[in-house]
């Protein structure tokens, strides 16, 4: 059976392009809202390397931005009989040749992960010397008894604090504050 992964990094982005191109070549996708540059937060993915058997096919367009992550997921693939084709690049993994061009992409794309990052921590310094950065908004209480005891522990009190958690109050309501 051959499988889809569609990816993009952040909720605002769109996927559906990459949806519309796995669609012509896949019997099933499955698509996921996560940073590609660690494995560990990536549940449709690691659901998706569970879940396939020898035999298979997984088509991606964007897998990942570091190097030994790709490496990773490509030895698990490799273990499993599992193929790996991209949607926009010649690439299988079952030659030297395909293997180190593979490698050569994802160097590529952990470059420019990490160019990325360098231009934004220049960006952030120039802005702090101007007086023009303060850094991101606080979402979240430290502690259960930040929350409970300020305020009288009130619905509108945990609102106003936990900034944008509206459909997590019920949640909340019934946590367990000795699991923190």
């Amino acid at each position: 059976m051959r499988y889809g992964y569609a990816r993009v990094s952040t909720e605002d982005q769109d996927l559906t392009i990459q949806i519309e191109a796995l669609e012509k070549l896949v019997d099933e996708v499955r698509t996921e809202k996560q940073s590609g540059t660690s494995l560990a937060n990536r549940s449709e993915l690691n659901m998706l390397l569970e879940f396939m058997r020898k035999g298979d096919t997984l088509v991606v367009g964007r897998l990942a931005r570091s190097i030994a992550d790709l490496q990773k997921i490509v030895e698990i693939l490799k273990s499993k009989g599992i193929a790996l084709q991209a949607t926009e690049q010649p690439i299988n993994t079952s030659s030297a040749a395909e293997k180190a061009f593979l490698d050569m992409l994802g160097v590529f794309a952990e470059f420019e992960t990490n160019l990325r990052r360098e231009r934004q921590m220049e960006g952030i310094a120039k802005a702090k010397a101007a007086g023009k950065y303060r850094g991101r908004r606080k979402t979240l209480m430290k502690t259960w008894s930040d929350l409970s005891t300020k305020g009288n522990g009130s619905n509108s009190h945990r609102q106003r604090t936990w900034n944008r958690s509206r459909q997590c109050l019920p949640c909340i309501e019934n946590m367990n504050p000795d699991a923190f």
